[in-house]
């Protein structure tokens, strides 16, 4: 045990070694250090890093377009909305139940091709969402209540 307690006063450096080490090498002086002379260069500084502030990237708002289509031929204004960036309301009240599937139909593969979503929000109307753009409950509940509709989905 003294072996031991002897090792851990020398590891701390409160006892001088006086064995040579296990390879038989005794311990070399440490060497002094060089004289310094008077006219010495300033050490050099560490380089400076300017802050960089960036600004969190929001997600864009939300722009609505309502769309109120009768035929087949107003899916062109619908994808043309979408493809822009605006969130699309689609109303079918007014379109003959084909037509009303074409369109559904239309504007699903639209939202999927496009990486959105597409979700009904009220009967025979739907909201198609672009990739990235987060519609809150609350702006569509108050978009919907502008235009006459009653979330009932």
């Amino acid at each position: 045990m003294a072996g031991a307690w002897r090792k851990t006063l020398i590891y701390l450096g409160l006892v001088e070694d006086d064995e040579p080490d296990e390879y038989g090498y005794e311990d070399e002086p440490a060497p002094e250090p060089a004289p310094r002379s008077i006219s010495r260069s300033p050490e050099p500084r560490p380089a400076r890093r300017d802050a960089v502030v960036r600004t969190i990237p929001t997600p864009p708002s939300a722009r609505f377009h309502l769309v109120s289509p009768a035929a087949f031929n107003d899916a062109q204004e619908i994808g043309d909305k979408y493809r822009e960036g605006f969130s699309v309301i689609m109303n079918l009240a007014g379109a003959s139940p084909d037509i009303a599937r074409r369109l559904v139909d239309f504007a699903s593969g639209l939202a999927y091709g496009l990486a959105g979503s597409m979700q009904q929000v009220a009967d025979r109307v739907f909201l198609l969402t672009p990739r990235g753009v987060q519609v809150s409950a609350e702006e569509r509940r108050r978009f919907l209540e502008e235009r006459g509709f009653f979330n009932q989905a």
